[in-house]
């Protein structure tokens, strides 16, 4: 039993490092090198590449996936604003 809460334990730590190495990621976007960071993309990226990267990590926390409505619209927030970079 001790063995099983040991485990349980590590792997609950290794759980939250992961997060927060992606709640890293997810601060709101101020400006475009913001939004870049946050979605993963480059200073040349463009509209395909902002949507796939966006679906990607939507794919990864969004709340009926057990994500938080924050995250999601941190992540929404920095492709509208890129996107609207481009048609600028």
């Amino acid at each position: 039993m001790a063995k099983l809460l040991f485990v349980a334990l590590i792997v609950a730590a290794l759980w939250m490092l992961m997060r927060k190495g992606r709640a890293e990621r997810l601060r709101p976007p101020g400006d475009e090198t913001k939004a870049r960071h946050i979605l993963g993309v480059g200073s040349n990226a463009g509209r395909e590449e902002i949507r796939a990267a966006h679906r990607r990590l939507i794919a990864e926390v969004h709340p009926d996936r057990g994500g938080s409505a924050e995250a999601t619209r941190r992540i929404n927030a920095a492709r509208d604003l890129l996107i609207g970079k481009l048609t600028d």
